[in-house]
C-alpha cells in the first residue's frame, strides 16, 4: 500500500473514518484479560482482528504499551491482569552510568513477541492499514530513568541524557525497521512525555531523536503517526511539526482549536475525544454531544481535521460507547450529505 498516497486520499475525503487508538477493549471481545494479550502473540491478533471486525476504523492499531521497550533494556515491568504493563523501578539511578547501558537486540523480553502479533494481524486484517505502537525516544528515556525526574535531568544533566536518548533512538530505529520488514504499514509514536517539557526543552531533547527515526524508515510503504498527549502540545507545534511525521495525534489535555490552526493545510492532525470520561466512563448521549461538538467546530474548517480519541482507549471501556462513537461519527456526515 502505498501510504502516502493513503494520507493524500484522507485528507482529500469529505467522509473521513477515524483512527482512534482503539486496541484494549478488544479484550472483552475474545473473553482474554489485558495481561493475557501482552503476553501472547496469537491472543493480540486475535484481540485486534475482532477490533477490526467490530469497528469500521480507518486503520487497525497495534497494542499502545509503552513497557515493552524499557523492559528490552531490563527494566522491571509489572503485569496485572487488568492493566497494562508498567514500569515497576527505574532501571537507571545514576546518570552517570549510562555510557555503560547496552543497546538491546531487537527479539529481547517481549518486542518479538508484538512483532509477532503484527505479523499474524497482517494476515487476517488486509482491508485497511495495519500499524504497531511504540514509544518516543524521550518517553523511553523516561522510563528508564524516572517519569517524574525526567525534564530536571534535562537540566541537571544534559549531556548523559543526550547518550541516554541516543541509544533510546538506536532501538527504536531497529524497532521500527522490523516492523517494516514483516510489512506493516507504520508504526504510531507515542511520545506523551515530551508534552511535560518546554517548548525549548522539546526541540532539544525530543525532536531531533524522533527525526532520527523518521528519517530512518519512513518512506511510501511505511510512515510514522506521532502521538502527544502532553498538555504543553499545543505549545511545541514547530518543533513536533519539524519531526517530519506523516500524521499527528493528540491528547484531550489539549483543545483541537489551538492545534489545527498552527497546522499546514497538507498536514493531519487527528484528536480528541477523552478516552477515560467518553469511553470509559461516559454514556452513549454524552459520546453523541461530545463527537458531534467537535465535527462542528472542526471539520468544515479544518479539511487535514480526523477525528480520534484522545489517546489509548482504556481495556474497561464500554463497547456501547465505541459503537455510539462510530455512529456519531456516521451522524455527521450524513447530516451535511
Amino acid at each position: 500500500m502505498n501510504m502516502y498516497q493513503w494520507i493524500e486520499d484522507l485528507k482529500n475525503a469529505k467522509v473521513k473514518k477515524s483512527m482512534p487508538i482503539l486496541s484494549f477493549p478488544g479484550t472483552q471481545l475474545i473473553g482474554a484479560t489485558v495481561r493475557d494479550v501482552c503476553t501472547n502473540s496469537d491472543l493480540q491478533a486475535d484481540m485486534m482482528k475482532a477490533v477490526a471486525d467490530r469497528a469500521p476504523t480507518l486503520a487497525a492499531v497495534g497494542l499502545m504499551d509503552l513497557s515493552v521497550e524499557a523492559e528490552c533494556f531490563g527494566s522491571n515491568v509489572v503485569k496485572n491482569p487488568d492493566d497494562i504493563p508498567t514500569i515497576h523501578d527505574p532501571l537507571i539511578t545514576d546518570l552517570s552510568t549510562v555510557s555503560e547501558l547496552k543497546v538491546p537486540e531487537v527479539g529481547a523480553a517481549r518486542s518479538g513477541l508484538y512483532i509477532e502479533g503484527i505479523e499474524k494481524l497482517l494476515k487476517r486484517v488486509t482491508d485497511r492499514p495495519v500499524f504497531a505502537g511504540c514509544v518516543g525516544p524521550f518517553s523511553l528515556a523516561g522510563r528508564l530513568t524516572d517519569v517524574s525526574e525526567a525534564m530536571i535531568l534535562c537540566y541537571e544533566d544534559p549531556d548523559n541524557m543526550k547518550i541516554l536518548l541516543e541509544k533510546c533512538t538506536e532501538f527504536l530505529i531497529k524497532y521500527a525497521k522490523e516492523y517494516k520488514k514483516i510489512g506493516a504499514n507504520g508504526i504510531i509514536m507515542a511520545e506523551p512525555l515530551a508534552g511535560v517539557l518546554s517548548p525549548d526543552l522539546a526541540a532539544e531533547f525530543s525532536e531531533p531523536y524522533v527525526r532520527a527515526v523518521v528519517e530512518a524508515v519512513q518512506d511510501q510503504n511505511f510512515i510514522v503517526v506521532y502521538h502527544n498527549c502532553g498538555n504543553a502540545a499545543d505549545r511545541m507545534i514547530p518543533s513536533i511539526l519539524r519531526t517530519g511525521c506523516k500524521a499527528y495525534h493528540f491528547g484531550n489535555a489539549v483543545d483541537m482549536r489551538n492545534i489545527l490552526p498552527q497546522f499546514p493545510e497538507n498536514t493531519i492532525a487527528m484528536g480528541n475525544i477523552d478516552p477515560v470520561s467518553a469511553f470509559k466512563d461516559g454514556t452513549p448521549e454524552l459520546m453523541r454531544e461530545r463527537v458531534l461538538t467537535l465535527m462542528n467546530d472542526m471539520c468544515e474548517k479544518y479539511p487535514n481535521f480526523v477525528i480520534s480519541s484522545g489517546c489509548d482507549i482504556p481495556a474497561a471501556s464500554k463497547w456501547e460507547n465505541v459503537d455510539a462513537y462510530f455512529a456519531a461519527i456516521d451522524e455527521y456526515y450524513k447530516s451535511k450529505s
